[in-house]
């Protein structure tokens, strides 16, 4: 978690990475990020798609609505291609979707027991999603609203950067907030992941990525048999609830 002072500005990265053994490409540069179009909403806002691509072939495709991943083409080590997270084919799956597919979730990623926290000496009530819990942002977090995009290229790199501003009590939080994500795909077949975020007054913010890795590249497939390595010495039991109970084990 994150805690905000006066305008202060914090920046972290996640990077994904598809290792590629061996590949061959004819492609003499980058191509031009593509935008079409993907559906409309209620309000009459119409949302569009970013597909980034790179010289080896790998695709990433983004929504401006909920700054959502929708597809990751990626090659295995025998330069076979798939799409390596679940999504949907239409915008309407996204505006009933109830799992975060692809998402970014926020202000805040994960629960707050309660909906409760203090800063400041002062107590705020967030909104109630999840049982006695407050989860990812709350009824109207940042993955059910229309984010402005703007593509960017370099010599080695496609990306699009996405921008929404949180006002002031927003699903209970301080603060008026703007926060920036960008999704850059470069040359070594990766993902980078950058957030930033700034504010008038102190609050807090933990967004996150939402994705739904399955790396056969079929969601009829099990990923019972993947194996996820974290560098981590401890981690954080919870409980019935699932809110961290305070212990770190080993």
């Amino acid at each position: 978690m994150f805690t905000f002072a006066h305008f202060l500005r914090i920046s972290c990265t996640l990077l994904l990475s598809f290792t590629l053994f061996s590949c061959q490409s004819n492609n003499k540069g980058l191509q031009m990020i593509e935008k079409t179009a993907f559906g409309k909403l209620a309000d009459g806002h119409d949302i569009s798609l970013y597909t980034l691509k790179n010289k080896s072939g790998m695709r990433v495709t983004v929504t401006d609505f909920g700054a959502t991943v929708v597809s990751i083409v990626a090659p295995d080590r025998n330069d076979k291609f798939a799409d390596v997270v679940l999504g949907y084919d239409s915008l309407t799956g996204y505006v009933n979707d109830k799992s975060y597919f692809g998402v970014i979730v926020g202000r805040y990623g994960n629960r707050i027991g309660k909906g409760k926290f203090t800063l400041g000496g002062k107590e705020y009530q967030l909104t109630i999603n999840d049982g006695t819990n407050h989860l990812h942002g709350g009824m109207h977090g940042f993955h059910k609203v229309v984010w402005s995009a703007e593509p960017m290229h370099t010599d080695s790199t496609q990306s699009v950067k996405l921008t929404y501003s949180s006002p002031d009590g927003d699903e209970g939080y301080p603060g008026n907030v703007t926060v920036q994500v960008t999704y850059t795909l470069n040359e070594r077949n990766e993902l980078v992941i950058d957030y930033s975020g700034t504010t008038d007054q102190p609050t807090i913010l933990n967004p996150t990525h939402h994705s739904y890795f399955n790396l056969t590249g079929s969601p009829t497939e099990t990923i019972l048999d993947h194996q996820l390595m974290i560098d981590a010495e401890y981690f954080t039991p919870v409980d019935s609830g699932l809110i961290p109970t305070g212990e770190a084990a080993a």
